[in-house]
């Protein structure tokens, strides 16, 4: 299972004040959203995204008075997996009797500010939910905060596709171009930061059929940059790194030399 982890370790996290309360199985996840605004800059910025992490953190153990962050796992818009309690621990983020039935997942959105969640994010939520049942006993249930506990959480937007089954975005596929390669995604794919999604593991998995030293793995970082600038001074374009229409383009259309 694909998961982009970032430990406790590496966001920075408290150690907690006391023992978790073990949790062996759920009926499934419960999707939060933060309750307040969350600066947009943080699409940018995944140091923001950390940042605000912790800051959660902070609140909940000073503010609440709770021994750690009460969610299971935290979503960012880079496709990235924060771990906060984790899996087999109780969570304390779904509200009172509720927390054993359900893990909480949360999703750096909030009700100002960033509201719509990326498909980065979404994604980031359905891999922390599968990373959840295969470690975890999570069941097959995905909820929003909403469902059993009078809130607005998570918001209108997270809560609509939730409602709609929380589909993966994309359904794994890009649509075709007219002439019957994959269309352009309509975002640039460049680095840094890493950038993740369907769109760059179809261009990646072009590039490999090309001949390229790759790995489809979704991820464009160092790597992906790197044929992408040999692939564009083969090609005679300009060798900025960055998957335009053009590049991606010419990934199915140039000859092979």
């Amino acid at each position: 299972m694909a998961i982009d982890i970032v430990s406790r370790k590496d966001w920075g996290a408290r150690a907690p004040r006391g023992s978790y309360s073990t949790l062996t199985s759920t009926k499934g996840v419960k999707v939060h959203y933060t309750g307040g605004r969350v600066e947009p800059a943080i699409l940018d910025d995944h140091d923001r995204c950390v940042a605000m992490v912790r800051s959660i953190q902070n609140f909940h153990m000073d503010g609440n008075g709770w021994l750690d962050i009460g969610y299971s796992m935290v979503s960012c818009p880079h496709r990235k997996v924060f771990v906060g309690r984790g899996p087999r621990h109780l969570p304390a983020a779904n509200g009172p009797d509720l927390n054993s039935g359900h893990y909480a997942v949360l999703a750096l959105v909030g009700n100002a500010g960033l509201i719509q969640p990326n498909d980065e994010m979404l994604h980031g939520v359905l891999d922390a939910i599968d990373y959840l049942r295969e470690t975890g006993g999570a069941g097959p249930e995905i909820k929003g905060h909403r469902d059993g506990y009078s809130t607005d959480c998570p918001g209108d937007t997270l809560y609509a596709w939730v409602k709609k089954g929380a589909p993966r975005p994309g359904g794994g596929q890009t649509p075709p171009e007219p002439g019957g390669h994959p269309k352009f995604p309509g975002r640039l794919l460049k680095y840094p930061p890493v950038m993740r999604g369907d769109d760059v593991r179809t261009w990646q998995a072009q590039m490999k059929k090309r001949g390229a030293n790759i790995d489809a793995d979704g991820a464009y970082g160092p790597a992906s940059k790197a044929v992408c600038v040999a692939f564009q001074r083969e090609q005679g374009l300009d060798p900025d790194g960055v998957v335009g229409k053009v590049t991606w383009d010419a990934a199915w259309e140039a000859p092979l030399s």
